[in-house]
């Protein structure tokens, strides 16, 4: 996605979430995916909140951009985090271009899932 609307993008996404009763605790990212930390309720279905972030993103995006072409992929990763680690990861999310400068995000996302022990089998994830 162009530099020049990606922070009005996050800022949607923010608002977005906030229509949903979700708490966007940080939103962030570079050219290729988006990072979100966000605070559902117990109440909240997680893939009913990403189709429609999702959803109604991609239209922002096509109405007020102008980026027809523009879609998310279809499928999306999700770890929880504990309180004790939001701010780690709210820092994390804000230095997403630095980060990535040293490692791609292919390359962190298989780490991940690793480090977790979370079974995957490649040819799923991209």
């Amino acid at each position: 996605m162009a530099t020049a609307w990606r922070p009005r993008l996050h800022a949607y996404l923010g608002g977005a979430a906030k229509i949903l009763e979700v708490v966007p605790e940080a939103i962030g990212g570079v050219a290729d995916h988006v990072h979100l930390l966000l605070g559902l309720k117990a109440t909240h279905c997680l893939s009913d909140v990403m189709r429609d972030l999702k959803r109604v993103s991609s239209a922002w995006v096509h109405e007020t951009i102008g980026e027809r072409d523009f879609q998310w992929q279809d499928g999306y990763g999700t770890f929880t985090v504990s309180v004790s680690m939001v701010g780690t990861v709210r820092h994390y999310i804000a230095k997403q271009e630095e980060h990535h400068r040293k490692k791609t995000f292919q390359d962190e996302y298989v780490e991940l899932l690793k480090h977790h022990g979370v079974e995957y089998d490649e040819k799923y994830l991209w």
